[in-house]
């Protein structure tokens, strides 16, 4: 056993509890940045530290991409391009489905009617809250493996990734949408559809035993981003659960890849019964990644194809 592992395993997580007791939990994806880099020196902490700061020469530029997407979104809405759409969703989800809004199905029959944060969760919000909550840590826990593992792959995933999340923003300027819980907020739905995104978490602490809407408030607010409140379309949420599947999918063999889907079902699952997103939103988040992932795989045989002619005038000069 590496003994130094171990202790630098416990302080790094000792810290980390006790920075999220402070804090709360992480939600930004410069924050999770500096905790995978502090991560990685527990785990290898006897390594030079050479070998520790490699991490942040390597990152610097995702982290400068996810400081410009933090507050690019967060003043996207105030740039007066278009105004907000609130309608335009609703009667799509609701073509979708055959004149029945998701939102409102989902939540009649998960949650009740009226729907409220306050309400005592099930044990299915726990599931989906957590799967939510992944959103914000994953797709970069997955970068920081292949960055100790596999740099070549590190960087072909990390240039989709960021590719993503410039063009969601581009998306949250061009097309500024309310999400179903503010189109009920502002009267465009039925006031019995509610935000409940943290409900799924409210009896997991001791504070939190005796459920009262201002504690519900509290949840919300611990698990809801900041910003931009409008930047619902395309859902990078589903965005980014769908590129994890399709990163594990066509880069692994073993037949057991494929149970990697449920997290993308399970996420738009909770995103559409939580009021964050509507259904067109997570297909326009689909649409994107292949956009990305297509338009990567174009760029990569193009590079590999102009190789060798290149290498071929070099060796004849």
């Amino acid at each position: 056993m590496d003994l130094a592992r171990v202790a630098g395993v416990a302080v790094f997580v000792v810290g980390l509890a006790a920075y999220m007791q402070v804090n709360g939990l992480p939600r930004q994806g410069y924050q999770v940045v500096i905790i995978l880099w502090l991560a990685t020196v527990a785990w290898d902490v006897r390594r030079p530290v050479r070998e520790h700061l490699a991490f942040l020469r390597d990152w610097w530029p995702p982290f400068a991409v996810l400081l410009l997407y933090l507050y690019s979104r967060g003043v996207s809405d105030n740039l007066g391009i278009l105004s907000v759409s609130y309608s335009w969703p609703v009667d799509a989800d609701r073509w979708l489905f055959g004149g029945t809004l998701p939102t409102e199905f989902l939540q009649a029959h998960l949650c009740g009617v009226p729907c409220r944060q306050s309400m005592p969760p099930r044990w299915y919000d726990v599931v989906l809250t957590t799967v939510y909550y992944s959103h914000f840590f994953a797709a970069l826990a997955i970068g920081a493996v292949l960055w100790k593992r596999n740099r070549t792959a590190w960087v072909g995933y990390m240039r989709r990734y960021l590719a993503i999340m410039l063009l969601s923003v581009a998306g949250y300027i061009l097309y500024p949408m309310a999400p179903p819980w503010m189109a009920a907020r502002d009267g465009y739905l039925s006031s019995d559809v509610a935000r409940i995104t943290g409900r799924g978490w409210f009896d997991l602490t001791a504070s939190a035993r005796s459920t009262t809407a201002s504690q519900a408030t509290t949840a919300q607010q611990d698990l809801s981003s900041i910003g931009n409140q409008v930047a619902a379309m395309p859902s990078l949420h589903s965005a980014l659960a769908i590129f994890i599947a399709w990163w594990v999918i066509t880069h692994f063999r073993n037949p057991w890849r494929w149970s990697v889907l449920l997290y993308p079902a399970s996420m738009l699952f909770s995103l559409v019964y939580y009021a964050e997103h509507y259904v067109v939103d997570e297909i326009a988040g689909g649409l994107l990644v292949l956009v990305v992932v297509t338009g990567a795989a174009w760029w990569d045989r193009r590079r590999r194809s102009g190789r060798p002619a290149a290498e071929a005038v070099r060796d004849a000069s």
